[in-house]
């Protein structure tokens, strides 16, 4: 769950939100002017940032008010929330370290062609006789 702090009326659940897309995407100053191949690009192509990155979003079932905000997209971590027409924070935020599962490491059971070390796990084969107290 994530808590976003809303400008408006606090900190909320965020399911009372919804996400508005990439902040800061300046209308074209003559949209009539443009052809089709900018107006789709206008439209439908946005960062798609792994890290730190400033959205939009609406507070839907609050106030009904947008803000921005600078969310890192890796983390979750909230950084900052300003109002809307405000100029994006400048913020020294070091990158996120890296996460998931995956691991390019040489040993891995994942990646690369070694076999996995085996050497902490028993070999002995289970005990076919029922744990005291236990029924059939």
């Amino acid at each position: 769950m994530l808590l976003i702090s809303c400008p408006n009326c606090g900190p909320r659940d965020e399911t009372e939100f919804h996400y508005g897309g990439q902040a800061h995407v300046a209308y074209p100053e003559n949209p009539n002017e443009l052809s089709d191949t900018e107006w789709s690009r206008y439209l439908f192509y946005r960062a798609n940032t792994k890290g730190t990155f400033a959205e939009r979003w609406v507070h839907s079932t609050g106030c009904r008010q947008w803000f921005n905000m600078v969310r890192d997209t890796v983390s979750y971590d909230i950084h900052a929330v300003y109002p809307m027409g405000a100029p994006r924070p400048d913020l020294a935020i070091p990158p996120a370290a890296e996460s998931g599962t995956a691991s390019t490491a040489p040993d891995s059971t994942t990646t690369g062609t070694a076999a996995p070390d085996i050497s902490g796990t028993s070999t002995t084969p289970a005990s076919t006789t029922a744990p005291e107290g236990a029924t059939k």
